[in-house]
């Protein structure tokens, strides 16, 4: 009799140590109205798991299916008859929901997991009004041009070359201002700083300010917008610095040059022999050509400036590649071999991109663009290390790797929100000199400058993993659709008991790589296994030693960006729900 008034608390109630009392018929009644909802609820999670194993998923848990991936309610019963299933049928909940044929689409998988992680209110932008550039700037006496791919549209950057064959030669390095028409805390503001960075993927991106803002301060040719414009005065023959100065101005663009045209023109030997003519050079090219052969230069010398500083050679035999896609939807079919979704082209090693991003990305100016982790190096007006030379700002914080004197990122103002900060903090150097610190809008040890950061840092690197990612999935849709069964590569890394990773030598694929022992720097022969798109897992078996292996070391030397590998590698995703019995009943609805 105890154990059943113990068990029907519904119709008993305790009244004391031992004592039990009739629950009043109404509260009786809404327990058995409860009970029978229970009932009925943990029969539609058999249901839906019954149906799960069947290899159907139903319309609820397709419904919900990010979310019981990716955010799970442990006490919603879609998540509770995922956990029932998996446990069932004994697979894992991936594994379990694309049998049931709940993933239609593995690139609108990756998409819409991205989408509800980072943009769950969706990707279009408030209506804004964007303030006009100011009109009071001084017009700079230069004809600048900007260097970029066709599909860029933030045109943040253009160069300029003045005084060539009279001794002294000045560079301009021009940087988009969107900084000195948009205030700290304006609409505008807190859009940049909601999204904090352009994403970036193969085919499309997902802007940081709406594209009619960005029309307004790209520095786009045949007009003169505002710039941030840091001039530095070389002696021609030496290359010896004699001044440098930093100014507010509007820069007339006389040409935006796209690299990706122009590659197979600006070579090595087109900017070492003024002689050779290459058919098909537009005009505008031809007219900047000596330009181009002082910065290209300029660049080799300072990349032997940075060499000696660093202590060894840089070594960026490695190639970068870039994606043609027609379309975008990831809905192409595997069997067809005619139509190019992907496009690889190699371009690191083009003259044109040397005499560019070296010479902009990588000399001890101050204004050098950098990577995800190293953005503390915000410039800081009264920061200690921080000193003004003319009128130009010289951020005292150096860069050992790349061995340079100084090292922030300034140089997208309009697809990454650190620059965009950085710009109002060099504005103000610009225009208050040693009285910057009063007028910069954050000032040294600044709480809500280091909460930038910190959300910058994190936003910047789940944007980086979801671009690498997709740029994975698309090479992997490359070989499939070119029914590409064996690569050629090198290996990079020990990869414990699952072999060895090895690096493509003509595509952007590292693989996971059983068989023998091979050691770092081998050449070797993969022969690839089958392709999962939604773990982006591709496993290979070594078949060949390409190298004679009295030849290679682990000492063997690879490109600067093997050094780095844990951080560059794309690999394989892990998506996992956590099935542990105790937790199917648990309240707490962390990530698992």
């Amino acid at each position: 009799m105890l154990f059943a008034l113990y068990g029907a608390p519904h119709y008993f109630r305790r009244a004391g140590k031992g004592r039990f009392k009739k629950a009043p018929a109404e509260i009786l009644q809404q327990a058995l109205v409860a009970i029978e909802k229970k009932k009925q609820l943990q029969a539609q999670i058999d249901a839906w798991a019954q149906e799960l194993v069947a290899g159907v998923t139903p319309q609820a848990i397709r419904d919900e299916l990010y979310k019981i991936l990716f955010k799970p309610d442990k006490n919603a019963p879609e998540y509770k008859a995922v956990v029932e299933a998996s446990r069932s049928a004994q697979k894992a909940p991936l594994e379990l929901l694309q049998a049931a044929g709940a993933i239609d689409s593995a690139y609108q998988f990756h998409w819409k997991r991205f989408l509800f992680e980072n943009f769950p209110k969706g990707t279009r932008f408030p209506d804004v009004t964007a303030p006009q550039p100011p009109d009071d700037l001084p017009l700079a006496d230069v004809q600048a041009y900007s260097i970029d791919d066709s599909m860029t549209t933030e045109i943040d950057d253009a160069l300029s070359v003045q005084g060539l064959g009279t001794g002294t030669v000045t560079v301009g390095i021009h940087i988009a201002a969107p900084g000195l028409a948009i205030t700290p805390g304006s609409e505008l503001d807190k859009l940049g700083r909601a999204r904090l960075s352009t994403v970036y993927m193969p085919g499309y991106k997902i802007t940081m300010l709406p594209d009619e803002v960005v029309q307004i301060y790209t520095l786009d040719e045949g007009r003169a917008n505002p710039a941030v414009s840091l001039y530095v005065t070389y002696d021609e023959a030496t290359l010896e610095v004699k001044n440098k100065v930093t100014k507010l101005e509007r820069v007339p663009v006389a040409v935006n040059f796209r690299h990706d045209k122009l590659d197979h023109i600006v070579t090595e030997e087109w900017l070492h022999t003024p002689s050779l003519h290459v058919e098909g050079t537009p005009p505008e090219l031809q007219e900047r050509r000596s330009e181009l052969m002082f910065l290209h230069r300029l660049a080799q010398q300072l990349k032997a400036d940075r060499e000696q500083v660093r202590g060894k050679p840089e070594n960026f035999s490695r190639p970068d590649y870039t994606f043609r896609l027609e379309g975008n939807d990831g809905e192409e079919p595997q069997g067809n071999r005619d139509r190019q979704h992907h496009h690889a082209q190699a371009r690191r090693a083009a003259g044109f991109d040397r005499g560019r991003s070296r010479h902009r990305g990588q000399q001890h100016l101050g204004w050098l663009a950098g990577r995800a982790g190293r953005a503390r190096h915000l410039p800081q007006p009264g920061q200690h290390g921080t000193r003004r030379e003319g009128a130009h700002v010289h951020q005292g914080l150096a860069h050992a790797g790349m061995g340079v004197k100084s090292y922030s990122w300034a140089t997208s103002p309009l697809r990454r929100y650190v620059d965009f900060v950085n710009q109002w903090q060099i504005i103000a150097c610009a225009r208050h000199g040693a009285t910057a610190a009063l007028a910069a809008p954050f000032k040294p040890k600044d709480a809500e400058l280091f909460g930038i950061i910190s959300s910058f840092d994190g936003a910047y690197s789940a944007y980086n993993g979801y671009q690498q990612g997709m740029e994975r999935f698309w090479t992997l849709k490359y070989l499939e659709q070119n029914a590409i069964t064996e690569l050629d590569g090198a290996v990079i890394k020990d990869n414990g008991p699952n072999g060895v990773l090895v690096r493509a030598d003509t595509l952007p694929l590292v693989i996971s790589v059983a068989g023998t022992a091979v050691p770092r720097g081998a050449r070797v022969r993969v022969k690839l296994g089958d392709i999962d798109e939604i773990t982006l897992d591709i496993h290979g078996t070594v078949t060949e030693r390409l190298d004679d292996p009295d030849d290679a070391s682990d000492d063997a030397p690879l490109d600067d960006a093997a050094d780095d590998e844990e951080e560059g590698v794309a690999g394989p995703i892990a998506i996992a729900v956590d099935v542990n019995e105790a937790d199917s009943t648990s309240a707490d609805n962390s990530n698992p």
